[in-house]
C-alpha cells in the first residue's frame, strides 16, 4: 500500500502470503532491502528516487527492481514507507516531464497499475538519470513484448502439494454422475481439432455421434459446440454452454445444430422447450449478424425459447472499471460518492450478472434443461454458467471445490485471459483488455456477504486469487486456452496458484462455514443489496481503514482454537486416566465432539 502507516508485507495479499508460505530454505534475504526474494527472483537495478504519494508528502527513499517485482522502501521518515509491487500488476508506464520541466519533482515515470492503483516517481533531471531505470523496468513489466519469459517460466518455487491436480476433467464428471444412458464423455477434441479453445475432454448427448459434432461445430463461431458443464442431481436439468450461432444477415439455418438443440432437450423428460440463455442485449444479438453471428431464431428453433440477459459487452466493462478506479484512487470523493458511485455502473453491471445467473439456476432447479451462450462463449457465458453453478453446488463453495470450477469454467473453457489481462504484454490500449473475471469474483464476493455461512473460503482467498490473476508468479491464468498451455508446457514449467493454496488451506477458511449440502442459493440481485467491495477496490487508500478481520470473526477463530487445546487436554487424561473403571470398561471411549459448530447464524451477535 502507498502507505506511511502500513508497511507493504501488510498491505500487498499476495507478497504476504508468500512470506508466509514459502519455506526458509526457498527464499534467500537481501541484506540492503531485508527482503524475502522468491526463488528465482533475481535483482535487476536499485535506484535512489522520490516517491510522489498521492496521500502524504514526496518521500525520499530507495528503489529495486528485480525480473518480478518493484520494491520501494523511504529513508529518513518514520514510519517507513514501502511499496511491494509484482510486474505483473503494470498496464503502462510512461515518462513524466522532460530536461525542460521546471518544477519539483516533475521529472520522472508515471506507472499505471492493474489492482486499481498508480505509482508516480520523481529522479534528478541531470544526466538522464531515469534512462536505465525506465528501460529496466519496460522490459521486465512487459517481458513478453521484448522476447523475454514470464516470470512464472523463471520460478523455482517448490511446495509440498501440486496444485496442478486439484481438477481432473473425468473424475469431476463422475461426481456429477457420468456418464450415464443419456450423455456420455467424449475424447473427439483430445487434438483440439474440434475446437481449438474447448478443453480436450467434453460431455456430450450419448445420441449425437463425433460427426454430428463436427457438423454442429461449423454453425458455431469458433466451433464452440453446445456442451455439458453441469447436471442436476436430481431432475437430470442440464447446463450446457457454447457460443453464437452463424446465422448471419441472411437467417442462415443449420439442421444438423437444430437436431442437436432437440436431442439436448430431450435429455431431460421434464423439458417441454429448451431455454436458451443469450447473455447479450437484444440490440446486440441483432448487430452481430452483421459479422455473421446473430441468435437461435424462434422458426428454427421452434422447440426452444430465447431470453436475452442485457449483460453488456467487453468494451463496456473495462469502461466502467476505469470510471470506478477514478472515484477511489487516489482520493475517494466523499460529498458525491453515491452518485458518483451510481456513475460507474459499475455495481449495475454486477446485478445484471447475478441476476442472469440466478435465472439460469431457477431454471435448472425446476427441472428444465437450458443452454448459455454470448458471443464466442468465453466471457460472459463463463461467469453465467459458473455463478449458476456456484448457487446449485455446494461442492463448488468449497476452498477445493472453487478451484475446480475455475479450471473447469474459466480455464479449461477458454476464457482468453492473456487478451482480458495483458500478461507480459506492453499494449495498454488493446481493445481486448477487460475485467471480465474481476467482475466474475465480484458476484462471488457479493454472494458471500449475503450468505456469511455458505462458503468455506474467506474474503483473503478471493483477493489472493486476484492478485495472481496479474503477478504472473504462477502458470494458472497464463494463456488464452488449454491447447496454448500445452504447447508451452505450463504444467511441467510452472507452478499452480493451488500449489500455494492448498499448502496452506487455514488461512482461507471462513470460520462461519456452515455444511449444508442440499442448499440453493438466489442471492438478491437488486442495487439495494449490493455494495462496493471496499476491501479490494480501496485498499491502497490508508485513509480508508480496513480490518483484515472483523471483530466476531476474530472472536470466534479465538475460541475455536480454545476449545480445541480443551479437547486436547481432555483427550490426554483419557489416555493417562488408567482407573479400572475406564481401563476395564468394555464400551469405547467417548468420542470427542465435531471440530465445528453446526449452525452459525451471524445475526445472533
Amino acid at each position: 500500500m502507498a502507505s506511511a502507516s502500513i508497511p507493504a508485507f501488510n498491505s500487498n495479499a499476495l507478497e504476504n502470503n508468500s512470506s508466509r508460505n514459502a519455506s526458509r530454505e526457498n527464499l534467500k534475504m537481501d541484506s540492503l532491502s531485508d527482503v524475502s526474494l522468491l526463488p528465482g527472483e533475481e535483482r535487476v537495478i536499485d535506484k535512489e528516487i522520490m516517491y510522489i504519494c498521492p496521500f502524504n508528502a514526496a518521500v525520499k527513499g530507495k528503489v529495486f527492481i528485480t525480473n518480478y517485482r518493484l520494491y520501494f522502501r523511504s529513508v529518513d521518515v518514520e514510519p517507513v514507507v514501502m511499496l511491494d509491487v509484482p510486474l505483473g500488476t503494470i498496464s503502462r508506464v510512461e515518462k513524466m516531464g522532460g530536461a525542460s520541466s521546471r518544477g519539483e519533482n516533475s521529472y520522472g515515470l508515471d506507472i499505471t497499475c492493474k489492482d486499481m492503483r498508480n505509482l508516480r516517481f520523481a529522479l534528478k533531471q541531470e544526466g538522464h538519470s531515469r534512462r536505465d531505470i525506465f528501460e529496466i523496468l519496460f522490459r521486465h513489466a512487459f517481458p513478453l513484448s521484448h522476447g523475454m519469459p514470464l516470470f512464472a517460466f523463471q520460478s523455482q518455487e517448490k511446495f509440498q502439494v501440486n496444485g496442478w491436480n486439484v481438477y481432473e476433467p473425468v473424475q469431476e464428471f463422475r461426481r456429477q454422475g457420468l456418464p450415464n444412458d443419456r450423455w456420455r464423455i467424449t475424447f473427439a477434441n483430445e487434438h483440439y481439432d474440434l475446437c481449438d479453445t474447448y478443453p480436450n475432454i467434453l460431455a456430450v448427448p450419448s445420441k449425437a455421434s463425433d460427426e454430428d459434432l463436427r457438423r454442429v461445430a461449423s454453425f458455431r463461431s469458433r466451433g464452440r459446440i453446445p456442451v455439458l458443464s453441469w447436471i442436476h442431481p436430481d431432475n437430470q436439468a442440464v447446463i450446457t454452454r457454447c457460443s453464437q450461432p452463424l446465422v448471419g444477415m441472411s437467417g442462415k439455418r443449420n439442421k444438423d445444430d437444430e437436431r442437436y438443440l432437440d436431442v439436448i432437450r430431450d435429455t431431460n423428460g421434464r423439458t417441454t422447450k429448451l431455454t436458451i440463455y443469450d447473455a447479450r442485449p437484444n440490440v446486440n444479438a441483432v448487430a452481430n449478424k452483421a459479422t455473421g453471428g446473430g441468435y437461435e431464431g424462434e422458426d428454427a428453433y421452434q422447440s426452444a425459447e430465447l431470453v436475452f440477459l442485457d449483460i453488456h459487452n467487453i468494451h463496456v466493462m473495462r469502461e466502467s472499471l476505469k470510471k470506478l478506479k477514478d472515484i477511489v484512487y487516489p482520493q475517494v470523493e466523499e460529498a458525491h460518492w453515491l452518485s458518483s458511485l451510481e456513475s460507474t455502473h459499475w455495481l449495475e453491471h454486477i446485478k445484471l450478472v447475478l441476476s442472469g445467473a440466478s435465472q439460469v439456476a431457477e431454471k435448472i432447479s425446476t427441472g428444465n434443461s437450458v443452454v448459455v451462450h454470448c458471443s464466442d462463449g468465453w466471457d460472459r457465458t463463463a461467469q453465467l454458467c459458473a455463478l449458476a453453478m456456484l448457487m446449485l453446488d455446494s461442492h463448488y463453495r468449497t476452498l477445493y471445490g472453487f478451484q475446480v470450477l475455475l479450471q473447469k469454467e474459466w480455464i479449461g473453457f477458454g476464457h482468453k485471459f492473456s487478451q482480458r489481462i495483458g500478461h507480459g504484454d506492453k499494449n495498454h490500449a488493446d481493445a481486448d483488455r477487460s475485467p471480465i473475471f474481476l467482475q466474475f469474483i465480484d458476484c462471488v464476493w457479493q454472494m458471500t456477504k449475503q450468505f456469511p455461512t455458505a462458503f468455506e473460503f474467506n474474503d483473503r482467498f478471493l483477493m489472493t486469487v486476484l492478485d495472481h490473476l496479474y503477478s504472473c508468479r504462477f502458470g494458472t491464468f497464463l494463456y488464452n486456452c488449454e491447447s496454448a498451455r500445452d504447447v508451452n508446457e505450463v504444467k511441467l514449467k510452472t507452478v499452480s496458484l493451488w500449489s500455494l493454496v492448498n499448502s496452506d488451506p487455514n488461512t482461507y477458511i471462513n470460520p462461519f462455514y456452515t455444511v449444508d449440502s442440499s442448499r440453493v442459493l438466489y442471492p438478491v440481485a437488486s442495487m439495494r443489496h449490493l455494495e462496493l467491495w471496499v476491501n479490494y477496490y480501496i485498499r491502497w487508500n490508508p485513509r480508508i481503514r480496513q480490518q483484515a478481520q472483523s471483530p466476531v470473526e476474530q472472536r470466534y477463530k479465538e475460541l475455536l482454537a480454545l476449545k480445541d487445546q480443551y479437547l486436547k487436554k481432555l483427550q490426554d487424561l483419557q489416555l493417562s486416566d488408567s482407573t479400572p473403571h475406564l481401563s476395564n470398561s468394555s464400551s469405547p471411549s467417548p468420542a470427542p465432539p465435531p471440530q465445528r459448530v453446526t449452525h452459525l447464524h451471524t445475526t445472533q451477535f
